[in-house]
């Protein structure tokens, strides 16, 4: 589109009329005798002295001079048809034209096609009345694939929403079945926001006053100092499971770490689901495949154990394999908890939509 000009199509035709009357010819029909626009084919009419000509003035809906715009002139009793284009006033012409109704096509792109029909009387021009072609409504439908590391998060955003009753994180189940993978930015961030949410330092609170009480760890002590070593040994013992469970091994594995809702299909089926996920988990690839992450993330945990607890609490190896079995007990009863029960605590858990590029 160009911008606006004054409208030179009709000082045009009376500079063409002009020099007929300085001829001593009719009026504008010696219009025949110039040369076509580029573009369009002259069309020589039965009886020259009874051509007409035929302008007009193509805008968008602003008023703005449409350029380049193609016309076609077609005539309902003839075949053939004649084709200009509208110059950089928006304007167009048809010389040489033979007395008769005509339709005239107007198209260009991203808007409406306009079809304005036309009279032309003998040696006359017809002015075309202003056409104003209006924006296209057919719309192209585009699917815009968003990166697979977006998609990602933004699931992730949507399961740090989730909490228990509310208030206790439940970060690392999937209600999507067929959630996109997350690359070892994401796991490590997930696994930074489990141990530092709140109601996880209270969640190893509750379990070292549990120890406390039962004596668990003598070797710590009592009082406020024995429960403080409690405390550390519980959260040392969260950390490096969820830390090289579900960060370091996923990452270098290429595993996901979270729990997918099953939610379908019968009881037994669902129940296998839940006691198998600490076993078997999906890879980054989709695939099923045994859980080395989960399981090495619990020895690990539980070879680390051995640097922090008391020497009373037994000797290395078994001290070790006792709080990785712990672990992977509890990992375990939590799926099955993931799967039957704390869908129904979470409020707004169903609000999750797969988006897959």
């Amino acid at each position: 589109m160009v911008g606006r000009r004054k409208n030179c199509g009709l000082h045009r035709l009376v500079g063409v009329g002009l020099l007929g009357a300085l001829c001593g010819l009719p009026g504008i029909a010696r219009a025949q005798d110039l040369p076509a626009p580029v573009g369009q084919t002259k069309q020589q009419p039965a009886n020259p002295q009874e051509a007409g000509n035929i302008h007009g003035n193509v805008v968008d809906q602003t008023g703005v001079e449409i350029t380049g715009a193609p016309v076609r002139l077609t005539r309902p009793d003839q075949p053939s048809s004649q084709e200009t284009q509208t110059d950089e006033q928006g304007q167009f012409y048809f010389f040489n034209v033979a007395p008769g109704p005509y339709s005239l096509t107007i198209t260009s792109e991203g808007f409406a096609t306009a079809t304005v029909s036309a009279t032309v009387k003998p040696a006359e021009t017809y002015v075309v009345p202003q056409v104003k072609l209006a924006v296209a409504t057919q719309l192209t439908q585009l699917t815009v694939a968003l990166p697979v590391e977006e998609i990602a998060q933004q699931q992730i955003e949507e399961q740090e929403k989730q909490r228990v009753l509310g208030f206790v994180p439940n970060f690392y189940v999937s209600y999507i079945p067929h959630a996109v993978p997350l690359n070892a930015k994401q796991k490590y961030k997930l696994a930074t926001r489990t141990l530092l949410d709140p109601m996880t330092f209270v969640s190893v609170g509750l379990i070292a006053g549990a120890n406390d009480a039962a004596g668990r760890w003598k070797g710590y002590g009592g009082g406020v100092e024995g429960y403080f070593k409690r405390f550390g040994a519980s959260y040392a013992d969260v950390a490096t499971g969820t830390f090289i469970g579900a960060a370091v091994l996923p990452s270098l594995l290429k595993q996901d770490p979270r729990y997918f809702y099953q939610g379908t299909g019968s009881t037994k089926s669902r129940l296998w689901h839940a006691l198998s996920n600490s076993f078997i988990c999906k890879g980054d690839n989709g695939r099923l495949e045994p859980n080395y992450s989960n399981i090495g993330g619990n020895l690990a945990a539980g070879g680390l154990a051995t640097l922090y607890y008391p020497k009373s609490s037994g000797h290395g190896w078994s001290l070790a394999l006792t709080v990785a079995g712990t672990r992977l007990a509890e990992t375990t009863a939590v799926a099955v908890l993931q799967e039957f029960l704390l869908p129904k605590l979470t409020p707004g858990h169903g609000r999750q939509e797969s988006n897959q590029p």
